[in-house]
């Protein structure tokens, strides 16, 4: 069970920053996993009135607030123009429409969890994180970094023409993913690289880059070939949901899938 000592809605980003530099302070999201543990916190920190639940869209970024709820990533029609079916796809499977109108974007990221389709998606993207007192820094610098207390305010997508999919495999449909895989495509700098990123190993998601140039006629072989390398690239570990081998086995045959995909789009 929970026990909460003081509930605070910080005015500023400041003000929730200094709250939450006390050692039993907690900053509050969807309340949709905290809710579930053992804790005394001292002060809970609630960051709705920051105005962090929009999605803004300028030229060239998507700015996604971390109070945004991961429905509102559902259902955002600019990102699903930008970037397919994939960010949708990627949050359809968690728990349900109810669980999803509540739980945060922020709170997926800054949680880091192992089982977190939201990463896993987003971090595959050219995606950075704004920080109250850090900055704006890389999401994959981010996932790597040891927890501290400070603020989360946003999610950064910088845009750019890229064909992304999402694969996951549950072994019933609300459950926690057993293997979670995003590839992302797209020309950087003048040349094609591909992203490549596994969820659920059960450790958190890591990032794998190639700067592949994939012709459209490629062989089923080559493709195979391709997947084994990078599924070769993560490691995976054992729990009750599956083995390292049938993990490794997944992201493979999850990789070939998504290439093949964005091959025959052309």
């Amino acid at each position: 069970m929970i026990t909460i000592g003081n509930y605070v809605k910080a005015k500023t980003p400041e003000e929730a920053y200094e709250l939450n530099q006390a050692r039993n302070s907690r900053v509050m999201g969807g309340m949709m996993w905290m809710r579930l543990g053992n804790a005394r916190i001292k002060t809970l920190i609630d960051l709705s009135e920051l105005g962090l639940d929009q999605i803004e869209e300028t030229d060239h970024v998507f700015k996604i607030g971390a109070m945004c709820t991961l429905r509102q990533l559902e259902q955002c029609e600019r990102l699903r123009e930008e970037y397919g079916d994939g960010i949708a796809e990627a949050v359809r499977h968690i728990v349900g429409v109810q669980f999803r109108n509540q739980a945060t974007v922020g709170g997926s990221i800054y949680g880091r969890f192992g089982f977190s389709d939201v990463l896993t998606a987003l971090l595959a993207l050219d995606t950075f994180v704004e920080l109250y007192s850090g900055g704006i820094i890389r999401l994959s610098e981010f996932v790597n970094r040891r927890p501290d207390k400070d603020i989360l305010l946003s999610i950064i997508i910088r845009k750019g023409k890229r064909k992304f999919r999402y694969e996951s495999v549950r072994r019933t449909k609300t459950d926690f993913p057993v293997i979670a895989c995003a590839v992302v495509t797209g020309i950087v700098h003048g040349r094609e690289s591909w992203y490549f990123t596994v969820g659920a190993r059960p450790m958190k998601a890591a990032l794998v880059e190639r700067k592949w140039q994939i012709a459209k006629d490629v062989s089923e072989g080559q493709i195979s070939a391709y997947a084994k390398e990078i599924a070769d690239e993560f490691t995976y570990g054992t729990n009750m949901r599956g083995s390292a081998e049938y993990r490794r086995h997944l992201a493979e045959v999850l990789i070939r899938r998504a290439i093949c995909s964005i091959l025959a789009e052309g």
